[in-house]
């Protein structure tokens, strides 16, 4: 019998991207890190900047220990929505260069996730 859990899309996932609501999707998986920004070794930034996307290639490529893989399940919250579409990642530093391009009032659809 499967496991009920949560779903959520991409869209409502990238909405928790700050220091006080810090949302992080590896594997599928939809984590609620923000108890746990000061506590990781990588520094708080590092969950930041994953906030958003999918972060499962940045995960594995940090070659985290199975005793951070066995404490991360202590933070899901669900999964992301299979029958929703995922919105492509734009490079984060073309996300910044729309940042500094556009008038300050349009920043916000760079906040919203839509165009991340």
């Amino acid at each position: 019998m499967p496991t009920l859990t949560k779903l959520y899309t991409m869209q409502e996932a990238a909405k928790h991207n700050t220091s006080d609501d810090c949302w992080v999707v590896v594997d599928g998986k939809v984590y609620d890190v923000t108890d746990y920004l000061d506590e990781h070794p990588g520094g708080d930034e590092v969950l930041l900047k994953a906030t958003g996307k999918d972060a499962t290639d940045e995960f594995e490529d940090a070659g985290h220990s199975k005793g951070a893989i066995d404490l991360m399940q202590e933070y899901c919250i669900g999964e992301l929505d299979p029958s929703e579409p995922v919105i492509p990642v734009v490079d984060s530093s073309a996300n910044e260069l729309l940042r500094m391009l556009l008038p300050s009032s349009w920043t916000w659809l760079l906040n919203t996730g839509r165009y991340q």
